[in-house]
């Protein structure tokens, strides 16, 4: 085990503790209490740790400090796009990151399907939130005033024949989307198109942002509808854990 992983190892473990001595955490990370020793010393040297008066150690603000400032050289559209330019790789279909923005969605990022046949969509395009998979999960991660606020003068317009069309049915597909954490779009919004869209989360666990993929209804292949959602949820998680969201164990 290199310096820098046992280093790492004794800072994860003390960030769970409120203090732990120095046989605690040898026996826990499987170090020795020699060496165990001499790491504290020079996390403590550096600012990471404090030891007490009975000699225990703790971690200190510093790493707060530092994981903050971390934050403030990352945006969501340097951290969502590595990922869906990787999520479009591995389903070889178009994937769309977007944010809410009234009351709709508005795709922040794109990346084509490698097919010939593709989706007529673009960067800076809106779109409804109450018939997309993208905008019924950023409604259904929204709270009850947001979501109120959003809806308040839209029309829930048939756009097809499976488009949610009544508050009472699209309040109840809201509610299976944020009981599984995913949303398809089956056909609701375009005839011939479906979508399974996933929360992207930020540091605060509020839903900023949802990725999707889609498929034309000729290569949407049910059989693999599970892999792929797991892939677009994985992928949805992954952004998060970018932005510094982790979620509750």
């Amino acid at each position: 085990m290199s310096a820098a992983v046992r280093v790492l190892s004794i800072l994860e473990r003390l960030s769970d503790k409120r203090s732990a001595g120095v046989e605690e955490l040898s026996r826990e990370l499987g170090l020795a209490k020699p060496t165990t020793y001499r790491f504290l010393l020079t996390l403590q040297e550096l600012g990471y740790v404090r030891r007490d008066e009975s000699e225990r150690w703790a971690v200190t603000l510093k790493l707060f400090n530092v994981g903050s400032h971390a934050l403030d050289h990352i945006d969501l559209h340097a951290a969502a796009r590595p990922v869906a330019e990787a999520l479009a790789g591995e389903l070889g279909e178009a994937v769309h990151v977007g944010v809410s923005e009234g009351d709709s969605a508005v795709y922040i990022i794109k990346i084509e399907s490698k097919y010939t046949i593709r989706m007529y969509s673009r960067v800076g395009r809106r779109i409804p939130l109450y018939c997309t998979a993208i905008g019924k999960v950023l409604l259904a991660y929204s709270s009850a005033e947001e979501r109120k606020a959003a809806l308040a003068g839209v029309r829930l317009v048939a756009l097809t024949p499976k488009t949610h069309s009544n508050r009472a049915s699209l309040d109840a597909e809201l509610r299976k989307v944020r009981d599984r954490g995913y949303a398809f779009d089956d056909e609701e919004h375009e005839e011939g198109i479906r979508c399974i869209g996933a929360p992207v989360f930020d540091l605060g666990g509020e839903a900023i942002a949802a990725i999707s993929s889609s498929w034309p209804c000729f290569r949407y292949d049910t059989r693999l509808e599970k892999e792929w959602t797991a892939k677009v949820i994985a992928a949805a998680a992954r952004i998060s854990s970018i932005l510094g969201y982790q979620p509750a164990s």
